[in-house]
């Protein structure tokens, strides 16, 4: 997993528009990070496997394998980060859904600086080295108030994303499937759809993030589910 700063962090684009990738890496390079730059998405997997980047922006439309086919692929051998980048909104909803095991996503058309930020702010939330400080801070869990406390900062939930977040964070390292979370959800046998489980997680992901948005919570597992890091 990713230890490194944005001094040596290795950035790979997959972009076939051969005027924006190389603004990207333009961009990439003078913030200091290490960008490579492919056009193909076929290209793609023995790259990585050859020279494994620090995060990858993957084009979703491209020549020999499209974005969606090379992320289903990587995610079967790998978990580096993964920021879709799409100018079709009507995939966006998959793309949140983490049905193919993107991390993050960029619509086009995108400043430059955006990507920049974002690919920043992503290494930094994957990084396993934090700081003594941030490494003891644990959550804490009122189950009365239905509350959950991070240092001094107050998190209210819903009673479906406060029993998420407990049975998840009780149970650490372990993947879940959408089935088996909706059985610890919704114990009723109320009729629900596995996409609700991708909603409650989605949800709670964007309410950790204002706990510590350098942390990741919750991890997708692609095929598989989710599971609870807290790194």
């Amino acid at each position: 997993m990713i230890t490194t700063d944005s001094t040596s962090a290795h950035v790979l684009i997959v972009e076939d528009e051969p005027k924006l990738g190389q603004l990207l890496f333009d961009y990439l390079q003078a913030a200091g990070y290490l960008p490579a730059l492919l056009a193909r998405g076929d290209e793609v997997i023995d790259y990585v496997q050859a020279t494994p980047p620090n995060l990858i922006l993957l084009d979703l439309m491209l020549p020999g394998m499209d974005g969606l086919a090379v992320c289903r692929e990587l995610r079967k051998f790998s978990e580096v980060p993964i920021v879709m980048v799409t100018a079709k909104t009507e995939e966006i909803d998959r793309l949140l859904g983490l049905e193919i095991g993107a991390d993050d996503y960029i619509c086009k058309p995108f400043s430059p600086r955006e990507v920049v930020a974002r690919v920043k702010t992503i290494l930094r939330r994957c990084q396993r080295t934090i700081t003594p400080e941030k490494n003891h801070t644990q959550l804490i869990i009122d189950e009365n108030a239905y509350q959950v406390r991070y240092g001094d900062k107050l998190l209210e939930l819903t009673p479906a994303e406060f029993r998420l977040l407990k049975f998840m964070s009780d149970n650490t390292g372990t993947v879940y499937s959408r089935d088996q979370l909706l059985d610890i959800l919704y114990d009723d046998h109320r009729v629900v759809t596995d996409r609700t489980i991708d909603s409650h997680v989605k949800n709670l992901r964007r309410k950790l993030e204002y706990l510590d948005n350098e942390k990741t919570f919750i991890r997708s597992i692609y095929g598989l589910g989710y599971r609870w890091d807290e790194y």
